[in-house]
């Protein structure tokens, strides 16, 4: 039974969804790291930029090219670069959206009414007493 290739999608983006693998490919973006740079500009413990190399290297995103003692990284491919590019275009367009209505509710002259208090006791009726008047 083939999977269909919604399900494949949503697969890889949940690889994608962690924020040290996603860190990671914007670092490549630019070209092959070593791993002792990685780790310089990610606050991470070695074993946890390990593990997260594994998945993106398991998934085809990232290669991996040892020289001498030293390992560097880099993306498969340039579209992945896009794909973090057009995420960049999309948040940046979400959050423009953010900020205009946010400028519109800053510019609203209208005071807002207050919302009358309500009471969670139950309201009782007074009755007179006997004896008074």
């Amino acid at each position: 039974m083939q999977v269909p290739l919604y399900q494949v999608k949503a697969e890889f983006f949940r690889m994608l969804g962690h924020p040290v693998r996603i860190r990671v490919l914007e670092l490549l973006q630019h070209g092959p790291v070593p791993v002792r740079d990685l780790l310089a500009d990610i606050d991470i413990e070695p074993s946890s930029l390990s593990q997260q190399l594994a998945v993106l290297r398991r998934s085809g995103i990232v290669v991996s090219v040892r020289e001498g003692s030293t390992v560097r990284y880099a993306l498969a491919g340039g579209d992945v670069a896009e794909l973090l590019r057009a995420a960049r275009r999309i948040l940046t367009e979400l959050l423009a959206g953010q900020s205009e209505l946010l400028a519109e509710l800053r510019q609203t002259d209208a005071p807002v009414p207050p919302v009358p208090a309500v009471s969670s006791a139950p309201r009782v009726p007074s009755v007179p007493r006997s004896g008074q008047g």
